[in-house]
């Protein structure tokens, strides 16, 4: 750090037209800088996630974009947005003209240098607030209040608005088309609600470091039957084809290309497929071309944690499922699954992070289930093994 500096963090509030670009700034639209201690998970972030009641007594300093001091208070973060709106403290401070559009518009972290680094708001809500980072590098040395860093800001927001302004259009997809995956085989007594909450909570108290369940994505729950074929030829098309029962009535179909269960594989989706269940193998072979063999159908019930690096972006499902056959439920497949799911974040990264992400979660879970009493190791069995190996045993 240079000499003389000290670090300091702040939440920047400011008209919604200073985002969403529906009217130009003015001279003298509020800027409202709220100090706050480092919300940051780890350093550098990629995404910072900010809740309202923890943040205690805040000091609270209100500008004009012009640079004029409008005056200094004391508000308590849970006082800032009740029901997402500018609440009582706000409203004397910028007037009831400004009030109704003040949002969030950063983040804004001082770093060593100085200078700072802008994370952009890109979920609001009563209760907390989501940001990503903008700025490759830090932007506007000098005092916050004299803000320097504010046209660097904005200029940063506006130059991503399309994917900052548009409803989760900040994710992006890395390695499209591709599953990547670790599998862990649990007992198959295993209660997997229980074992699923337990790591959701772990993950929510900072027990894996880095990493906090995905905002307000943080756990979903999947019960589906499962109709899988094993597709035995052309060899170019080998792998599986499951049909899934949607809501709707019709299915999905699900396929993956693979000769040998790996960490990669091809994946792809196929919705509304309006299809009963006694046309499948038709579908699969008039239709597709393909060469296949019925298996075991099986029931799946999944729970879905979701965590996400704040480092890097990346968000990581880590599944706990049980797979059981219809017509013998006693035979049974639990696995937990560690899999890429997306990534939120704006600058450029590598891809390759992805991968070094994944291999910090598998050692991690690796430890984390053997310490729970299941001690495993990665493996990449798949159900299409499980479904081969049970047809195989029990082939009547």
């Amino acid at each position: 750090m240079r000499s003389g500096i000290t670090q300091n963090n702040w939440i920047v509030l400011g008209g919604i037209h200073l985002l969403n670009q529906t009217a130009p700034h003015r001279p003298s639209d509020p800027i409202v800088l709220v100090q706050v201690p480092p919300q940051e998970v780890c350093s550098p972030s990629t995404t910072v996630v900010i809740r309202w009641e923890t943040l205690g007594p805040c000091p609270v300093t209100a500008l004009t974009v012009g640079g004029g001091r409008i005056q200094h208070a004391r508000i308590d973060g849970a006082a800032l947005f009740p029901d997402a709106i500018a609440g009582e403290p706000l409203r004397q401070i910028v007037g009831p003209a400004a009030a109704p559009g003040l949002v969030p518009l950063c983040y804004l972290a001082q770093q060593p240098s100085g200078a700072y680094h802008a994370f952009a708001q890109i979920r609001f809500y009563a209760e907390d607030a989501c940001f990503v980072r903008t700025t490759p590098e830090p932007i506007g040395e000098g005092p916050a209040e004299a803000l320097d860093w504010l046209e660097p800001m904005l200029a940063a927001h506006a130059a991503s608005a399309l994917r900052l302004n548009n409803h989760l259009r900040y994710f992006r997809t890395h390695f499209a088309g591709t599953e990547l995956e670790y599998k862990y085989n649990l007992p198959s007594t295993v209660d997997i609600w229980a074992t699923s909450l337990q790591l959701l909570k772990t993950l929510r108290h900072g027990g894996l470091a880095d990493f906090r369940p995905e905002y307000r994505e943080e756990f979903q729950i999947n019960y589906f039957d499962n109709h899988m074929f094993d597709i035995t030829g052309p060899a170019a098309e080998r792998g599986y084809a499951s049909f899934i029962p949607a809501a709707s009535g019709k299915y999905i179909l699900k396929r993956k290309w693979f000769t040998e269960d790996s960490f990669a594989r091809r994946e792809q989706i196929f919705p509304d497929i309006d299809i009963s269940p006694d046309e499948f193998s038709d579908h699969l072979r008039s239709k597709l071309g393909l060469e296949v063999r019925p298996l075991p159908p099986f029931r799946r019930v999944r729970y879905d944690i979701q965590c996400e690096s704040m480092r890097t972006g990346h968000v990581l499902g880590i599944f706990i499922d049980r797979c059981s056959l219809l017509n013998a439920p006693d035979t049974v497949l639990s696995q937990c699954e560690l899999e890429y799911r997306r990534s939120r974040n704006i600058l450029p990264h590598d891809a390759q992070e992805v991968l070094s992400d994944m291999e910090h979660v598998d050692r991690w879970l690796v430890k984390y289930l053997a310490d729970l009493g299941m001690p495993t190791r990665r493996t990449f069995y798949s159900k299409l093994s499980f479904l081969r190996d049970v047809a195989v045993a029990h082939q009547d």
